[in-house]
């Protein structure tokens, strides 16, 4: 019998809410290749931790761009940003309004009248 070995990769989440200090997350997810860090954010709030807020709306393209956030740095869609086994940090947008985790303020100021 041979033992199947599941890959990991890590993701590292900027967490937090206005008025706390932001800190990050450390979760290993399984990894296989060509995941998105969508598809990574997706299964921490299934399998590891539901308070987890994130936004995306692929089921309707008029409201894509939905899940943009900082993957290492770079402005990214999470659900085209690949997953690399190794450490994966996304934060949320840093030009919008923190509402928490990953989840910033997408409308502009004339919009909220």
């Amino acid at each position: 019998m041979t033992e199947v070995s599941i890959r990991t990769a890590t993701l590292r989440v900027r967490r937090g809410a206005p008025g706390e200090a932001p800190h990050y997350a450390d979760f290993a997810v399984p990894y296989e290749d060509g995941m998105s860090v969508l598809d990574a954010l997706r299964w921490i709030r299934v399998h590891l931790d539901s308070t987890l807020a994130i936004r995306y709306s692929c089921i309707n393209a008029n409201a894509c761009k939905t899940c943009m956030a900082l993957v290492n740095g770079e402005v990214e869609y999470t659900c085209i940003a690949k997953l690399t086994p190794e450490v994966t940090t996304v934060e949320p947008l840093p030009k919008r309004p923190l509402i928490r985790d990953l989840v910033t303020d997408i409308l502009s100021d004339e919009e909220k009248l």
